[in-house]
């Protein structure tokens, strides 16, 4: 159980696809509902997102970002070092980290219960190199392609991503894949997760034209985590090895990084609310 909240503040974004009005009255009415109203809505894109100070002096004590992964990565970032906590909400593509620490559930019924104290509230393990962190995984590799392919479908639509998929299947099975070390077998990502114990490493199996439809179902249709794949080490620190400079994914969120590139286990600036 955690204590309670008294100020909340709220992160959305009406301009993305899986926006409701209707979801947003909820989420509302559920703060008035509990008695402790919102002292703020951070409207995205015509907002800032706030940093710690701004938080601090609306004396902000939960901040609940009903967005996709990457912005909740963007918004976690910002806050760094503020003494409230961030409570994820579904408002996004995947909602990858709000299944990971809620289950699949509505967000009014998470911020219900997190306001009524019914969570838990810790720092998460993220996963950091020298440019950036994430929260939920870091895919690197020729594979993210299938990244761009999926954004295109959510915003054009499922013709126009058609066009890009045999692009996508073109990295995947010929690009410079991605290894573990000097010596280690090339994939074409391997998908980086941070856990308690450390980083968890899998690499992305591709053996036929089947692995490869199946990892463009996956991309473009749930969890990327659910096309075949092995796992290949665990430990503080991974360092990746490429021909080429490593695209990556952080959160959803596309980069590149020259090789090789280290990756070590990390710990949240802030904590995070779960209530699952």
């Amino acid at each position: 159980m955690t204590r309670a909240f008294h100020r909340p503040a709220l992160i959305c974004n009406s301009e993305s696809g899986s926006y409701d009005e209707a979801v947003h009255r909820q989420l509302v009415e559920a703060c008035r509902a509990a008695g402790v109203p919102l002292v703020a809505t951070v409207a995205l894109p015509d907002d800032d997102l706030p940093d710690a100070e701004a938080l601090r002096a609306l004396e902000i004590d939960l901040l609940a970002v009903w967005t996709g992964d990457g912005t909740i990565n963007a918004a976690a970032s910002r806050c760094a070092g503020w003494p409230g906590a961030v409570l994820p909400l579904p408002g996004g593509t995947l909602n990858l980290l709000s299944k990971q620490l809620h289950g699949d559930r509505p967000a009014v019924d998470i911020l219900t219960d997190a306001l009524a104290g019914k969570g838990r509230r810790a720092p998460i393990p993220t996963v950091r190199s020298a440019t950036r962190e994430a929260f939920i995984t870091v895919v690197a590799g020729p594979a993210t392609r299938w990244a761009e392919v999926r954004e295109t479908m959510r915003q054009q639509g499922l013709i126009e991503a058609s066009r890009d998929a045999p692009e996508a299947i073109d990295a995947m099975l010929n690009a410079p894949g991605v290894r573990i070390g000097g010596d280690g077998k090339s994939y074409p990502a391997i998908v980086l997760t941070p856990t308690r114990r450390g980083l968890r490493a899998d690499g992305v199996v591709v053996d036929g034209s089947a692995d490869v439809l199946r990892h463009g179902l996956a991309w473009l249709g749930g969890d990327f985590r659910d096309g075949p794949s092995e796992e290949l080490a665990q430990g503080e620190t991974i360092v990746l090895e490429s021909e080429s400079p490593i695209s990556l994914e952080y959160d959803g969120e596309l980069d590149e990084i020259a090789a090789p590139a280290r990756f070590a286990i990390g710990q949240s600036a802030v904590d995070f609310i779960a209530t699952a």
